[in-house]
């Protein structure tokens, strides 16, 4: 597949040639979401715990006898109904966590870079190599391309300028080629890839 490489100030400068194996896929959005989804569980804490009735201090002595008050019969003034009673199943801490084989987490990632490219969603820059890590300039070379949506910078080695550069960018992530995740492509509706990165994506997806 041969896509075409654009500078800062989108004005193309070239070419290169990316493996169809990798960037021309076919869509398979069962795979991606089933990845998508494993990648969100993985990321919950599962620390959320609240108690149940049994768990609540106090409650122990009935409130008023079975019978003959005019009230609603009450065992406890830590059932449920009442204020400062325990929770109705209350949720415990769990792992939320889902095994994901390698082999398919490859082929969500090639899936959805693929779509990527497929629906020019995806520019290939020579360089976003900064003079200062500034805010501005990386504005300037998104505005450039007239990527006003949320998008994911693919850098190939940690850029240290381009990171600090984007990260007061709202809807701008920024991620290193050896970390990209399936989440990182599907979450953002633009993707802005240097080409040493796509290099690094097409090593990594070809040698795996």
């Amino acid at each position: 597949m041969l896509v075409n490489i654009y500078d800062k100030q989108a004005k193309e400068v070239g070419s290169m040639e990316l493996s169809d194996q990798v960037f021309a896929r076919e869509y398979n959005e069962s795979i991606i979401h089933q990845c998508v989804v494993a990648q969100m569980n993985n990321m919950r804490q599962g620390t959320k715990s609240t108690l149940t009735r049994t768990e609540v201090r106090g409650g122990g002595k009935k409130p008023w006898r079975q019978k003959g008050t005019g009230n609603a019969r009450q065992g406890s003034i830590r059932a449920p109904q009442w204020i400062k009673g325990g929770v109705v199943f209350a949720p415990k801490p769990r792992d939320f966590s889902q095994k994901v084989n390698k082999q398919m987490r490859r082929e969500a990632l090639k899936s959805a870079i693929s779509y990527k490219f497929a629906n020019s969603e995806a520019i290939v820059v020579d360089s976003l190599a900064l003079e200062a890590a500034k805010t501005k300039e990386m504005a300037t070379v998104l505005n450039n391309f007239n990527l006003d949506k949320t998008v994911l910078i693919v850098l190939g080695d940690h850029d240290e300028n381009a990171v600090v550069a984007a990260r007061n960018i709202p809807g701008v992530t920024t991620v290193n080629a050896n970390l990209l995740s399936v989440l990182d492509v599907v979450a953002n509706a633009k993707c802005l890839i240097t080409k040493e990165a796509a290099e690094q994506i097409e090593k990594n997806q070809l040698e795996a």
